[in-house]
């Protein structure tokens, strides 16, 4: 498989959109971005407080899966970032899309 987009749904416990945005933009997507994690966008969906959405790109299959180690088994996400999410979100609904940019698209 070619580059591709990661598509991912949260559905975000009631109350805690805001305290959800504060979090992913100044602590989770600094970090991954650190990690080498390429981020396209971050969105929360006009008049619903429960759904955020996230697009990240990867190269390959393979750089997906060598990112994926390298964030989410650090000692960080583990002992420090993990936690926090599991209070925010409800990790039973996330949904995860691989998407192929078409030849007319953008994105890329």
């Amino acid at each position: 498989m070619s580059s591709f987009f990661e598509l991912r749904t949260y559905k975000i416990f009631p109350g805690k959109m805001d305290e959800w945005l504060n979090y992913m933009e100044k602590t989770i997507i600094p970090f991954q971005v650190s990690k080498g994690m390429v981020i396209h966008g971050s969105f929360s969906v006009n008049g619903d407080d429960e759904t955020y959405i996230w697009i990240r790109r990867f190269k390959n299959e393979e750089h997906k899966n060598k990112l994926y180690e390298d964030v989410y088994k650090s000692s960080e996400w583990i002992n420090e970032i993990a936690p926090v999410v599991g209070k925010l979100i409800d990790r039973d609904a996330i949904k995860v899309q691989n998407l192929k940019a078409t030849e007319l698209s953008i994105m890329k």
